[in-house]
């Protein structure tokens, strides 16, 4: 094996994956953090960057995990964590540029120590959300299965369920895809996340499916199976774990504790690290997600 087959210390900048939606309650932060734990577990050095630091849910899971390996004295392990919150400035350019200062200064830390940078945006439409879009090497937009949900991506005809214009959150996915290149970034990666699916093959659900694959094709997004709708991650929230920590408490998985974490590793197969920074470790020294 040779030294590109893996990842060694290399000068190449931190990759961005950013989550975003302007809907609450899609499942970003909980994806976000499930994302970081597992490229942390593949070998990866790995920062997050919480945007919504009003909300502060992802900060809010950090702090939990923190109280955990507190509590129990066990050395799990966790990323290199930021908030940065909204400028409380008055005047509105001052405004922005105190956001964007702040969140630069914590993009050029992260990246000269991680390999990935995990950030999570406001479920609100705010200048330091699109910031962070404008970042994104890859764009997670998790996703409720719901005609009510797939709002947030377009339009669609009540009568016809014929897709009428992008939505506003599309239109500013593109316009902050279109800054990063004039910036001299590459495109970034879309990956829209199908979360909460149902497990019954509903009439809602095909036509769900059948919308969302006509969206793919004309926004330019890929569309992936996320997370079932499981109680466990809530349960884990509040004591600031993922399903990829569960091994390193006493007992064993259930049956859907197994199928929630296969759908992390398909997500994680989705953004393919190994093929970003190449392999974190050599094959014989890596651990399984």
């Amino acid at each position: 094996m040779t030294n590109k087959d893996y990842n060694q210390a290399t000068e190449q900048p931190a990759h961005v994956i950013v989550f975003g939606n302007e809907k609450g309650g899609s499942g970003k932060s909980t994806t976000a953090m499930h994302v970081a734990i597992a490229l942390i577990r593949l070998g990866y050095k790995v920062g997050t960057i919480d945007l919504d630091a009003r909300q502060g849910t992802l900060t809010r899971y950090m702090q939990n995990r923190w109280n955990f390996i507190e509590k129990h004295r066990q050395g799990i392990p966790s990323p290199t964590h930021m908030a940065i919150p909204q400028s409380s400035n008055e005047d509105s350019a001052r405004k922005k540029e105190e956001e964007r200062n702040f969140i630069d200064m914590a993009l050029n830390e992260l990246k000269i120590q991680c390999d990935f940078i995990v950030i999570d945006t406001p479920g609100t439409d705010n200048y330091l959300s699109r910031l962070g879009h404008s970042y994104a090497d890859t764009l997670i937009t998790p996703l409720n299965d719901s005609l009510i949900d797939i709002d947030v991506l377009a339009r669609i005809n009540a009568e016809t369920y014929e897709i009428e214009k992008p939505s506003v959150y599309t239109i500013m996915v593109d316009e902050q895809n279109a800054e990063k290149v004039t910036r001299g970034g590459e495109p970034m990666h879309w990956i829209v996340l199908r979360n909460r699916l149902s497990h019954l093959n509903a009439r809602n659900k095909e036509d769900v499916g059948t919308l969302l694959n006509k969206m793919s094709k004309m926004f330019g997004f890929e569309l992936v199976p996320g997370f079932g709708e499981r109680v466990i991650f809530r349960e884990l929230f509040l004591k600031g774990l993922t399903l990829l920590d569960l091994k390193e408490e006493d007992g064993g998985l259930t049956v859907s504790q197994l199928a929630a974490r296969q759908e992390v590793r398909q997500l994680i197969c989705t953004i393919a690290p190994e093929k970003i920074r190449g392999y974190a470790r050599p094959p014989m020294e890596r651990k399984a997600v």
